[in-house]
């Protein structure tokens, strides 16, 4: 029976064999890799991923589309949220059975997200960092421009903060509405995500606060929000708030919230 594609989980079923050959390439899956796929669908980008790696797991909230999956024997199916997987868990299991010089938890995940929960998932993974290898996603082109994006550029703001102080990033595949089944009113694009090796230290929350305040009126000068919020929290040190949020690099976002107080 053909599958319906589901407005409500946002199911966009890619289709073109070229861009499919394109994406497993980027991702370069390597016989034993611990690897997850989210939003398999109907397994287009599954079936050459698992037929390099031996086995795949896969997260699916679509229950009759869990239950297709279920059929492959190199498959392990996940049925649930992906906002309620515990990535560095799944990591930890995913790696027990290597060698105990490769069993440090090492999770490269890949997958054709949901447009409508797109930037949910990021943060989500953004929490599990430190056991991902890598991440390729297909996601709308324009979050992508948003997460790559330089500063003093209408792009940059808070997601590309947030996910600059932790990943290497670059958007390495157009993928037009035609390659999809329905086709979406959107560009999509894939984008590599590298975690660093060594990210600054700092509390992830914290930062969130600054870079929030700094973009919640992104026209105004600093000193109209982030002045003001650092004039609240006793902070003693400089910075140039006469400046629009978007001006300041990822850098200075990371200083702060590693120097304002608790």
């Amino acid at each position: 029976m053909k599958h319906i594609p589901r407005k409500r989980f946002g199911q966009h079923f890619l289709t073109d064999g070229g861009i499919i050959d394109a994406i497993v390439r980027a991702i370069a899956p390597q016989p034993g890799d611990a690897m997850v796929e989210i939003g398999p669908g109907l397994a287009a980008l599954t079936q050459p991923l698992v037929e390099r790696l031996g086995h795949l797991a896969v997260i699916e909230l679509d229950r009759d589309l869990a239950a297709r999956l279920r059929g492959h024997a190199q498959l392990e199916v996940i049925e649930s949220d992906v906002l309620k997987v515990d990535f560095t868990a799944l990591a930890a299991r995913l790696t027990a059975a290597k060698p105990v010089a490769e069993a440090a938890p090492s999770l490269r995940v890949v997958g054709n997200l949901p447009y409508n929960i797109s930037t949910p998932i990021l943060f989500h993974l953004l929490e599990h960092a430190a056991v991902i290898v890598d991440q390729h996603f297909m996601l709308q082109k324009e979050v992508i421009d948003r997460m790559v994006a330089r500063p003093a550029t209408s792009d940059y703001g808070r997601l590309s903060v947030m996910l600059q102080w932790r990943y290497a990033m670059e958007n390495v595949l157009f993928v037009p509405p035609e390659s999809f089944e329905p086709p979406p009113r959107v560009d999509s694009a894939v984008v590599r995500m590298v975690p660093l090796p060594t990210p600054p230290a700092l509390d992830a929350r914290r930062l969130g606060e600054i870079v929030q305040v700094a973009f919640s009126q992104r026209r105004k000068l600093l000193r109209h929000t982030l002045g003001q919020w650092l004039d609240a929290h006793t902070f003693a040190g400089t910075f140039d708030t006469q400046r629009r949020a978007e001006e300041v690099p990822v850098a200075e976002y990371v200083a702060l919230a590693q120097t304002v107080p608790p």
